[in-house]
């Protein structure tokens, strides 16, 4: 049989018991005085027996506390050693402190009953008050060492369970953040996509255009909306820029766009496709006077604007139609239609960004979205790219768009 390796504090116990225990034996200090049955050497027996013991308090505390009580039996027949019972009580506190569950439930009421058993017996046979002294002194090498391993035993549980309650809130709390950072991040970036990307991509288109005709006209118009729009996404750039540098909470902060401003929106835009050959129709279908919530507001606006600007970067010449319908206490409807196809002359080119951005708006509100090309309507195009988008509109809950 292997024992496993003692540690290092187990063997210092070991070794200054069995020191002090053998110095206390050769300067004939005993607890039973020479009257003992058996020859004083015999003391050494229980005491070297439970200091080997003791390097397995730890590592095998059941098995070291059943053979030190069988040891600790034989001393009260001997001279007697201090030492023996003061290691034992130890190994009655390594017992529960170190052993399994059950054997920290069940050694301190085992030790307790044998205290009691002890007490009762011992006046019983010799019908003395001392007798009770001896039931004291079970206590207090089985009964109390059990006790207090037991106790602090609990301690050290209600110690780890709290550090690892604290380590799981800190582990939710990071990942709390985390996620809070990825999604302000993913907010910020539709931010910036649907407020510039309407103007760089105007910009692009018409910029290929001047670079491409020699016609001074085309590129004097051309350079006019370049510059209105470059003004425009710088303005857009810097007051999102301005926003995220402060932090102290004074600037107050800019009006979220609403769907009040479509007719403005779809007018740039009109203004924008012209050169491309597209014009654009708004039909606004929606309740008079009705209110929206404002995740809904923006989310409707921001699909719209990106859905224009997708169309003044890849449609062919036609019309693109934008109708709006819906109000308080249904959905707010939002469809955007455009020719499909690949036109000529120049187009700016795209990274599908902005298809992400709508479909995350509209998941937040738990709307349906689709972006598809469909069958064109009679007498149009053979085949037009639908943007649909579906949001909720509800009065107990505004979800953050």
């Amino acid at each position: 049989m292997t024992f496993p390796r003692p540690h290092r504090d187990d063997v210092l116990i070991a070794v200054v018991g069995l020191l002090g225990g053998l110095l206390l034996w050769s300067l004939g200090v005993h607890t039973n005085g020479p009257k003992a049955p058996l020859p004083s050497w015999v003391t050494l027996v229980p005491l070297v027996m439970i200091s080997g013991l003791e390097l397995l308090r730890r590592t095998m505390p059941r098995t070291a506390l059943l053979t030190g009580t069988a040891a600790v039996l034989l001393d009260p027949f001997t001279p007697g050693s201090i030492v023996t019972l003061l290691m034992f009580a130890d190994l009655a506190y390594a017992a529960v402190l170190y052993g399994t569950p059950g054997s920290a439930r069940r050694i301190p009421v085992t030790t307790g009953l044998i205290t009691i058993a002890v007490t009762i017996g011992f006046l019983a046979w010799l019908r003395e008050p001392a007798a009770l002294l001896i039931g004291m002194v079970t206590g207090l090498v089985s009964f109390g060492p059990a006790t207090t391993g037991a106790i602090v035993r609990n301690h050290r549980e209600a110690a780890n369970a709290a550090r690892l309650r604290a380590e799981q809130t800190a582990l939710l709390a990071e990942m709390d953040r985390a996620q809070a950072i990825a999604a302000e991040r993913a907010r910020m970036a539709r931010e910036l996509h649907d407020m510039v990307a309407n103007h760089l991509s105007a910009i692009a288109i018409h910029s290929t255009a001047a670079l491409s005709l020699d016609d001074e006209a085309t590129t004097r118009q051309a350079m006019t909306v370049i510059r209105e729009n470059s003004v425009e996404g710088l303005a857009e750039m810097r007051r999102l820029i301005g926003l995220l540098r402060d932090s102290s909470g004074d600037v107050e902060p800019a009006a979220a766009p609403t769907l009040a401003g479509l007719d403005a929106l779809v007018e740039q835009a009109r203004t924008n496709g012209r050169q491309s050959g597209l014009s654009f129709v708004l039909r606004d279908d929606r309740e008079q006077g009705s209110r929206l919530p404002a995740p809904v507001e923006l989310a409707g606006y921001r699909i719209v604007q990106e859905s224009l600007t997708n169309a003044i970067k890849h449609a062919e010449a036609g019309e693109v139609r934008v109708e709006v319908s819906g109000g308080a206490g249904d959905a707010l409807r939002v469809t955007v239609t455009s020719p499909f196809g690949r036109r000529p002359g120049p187009r700016a080119p795209g990274s599908g960004a902005g298809l992400v951005g709508m479909e995350e708006r509209v998941a937040l509100l738990d709307g349906t979205f689709e972006a598809a090309p469909v069958e064109g309507p009679a007498g149009g195009p053979d085949k037009i790219w639908r943007v649909r988008a579906v949001l909720p509109v509800t009065d107990d809950k505004e979800p953050s768009a």
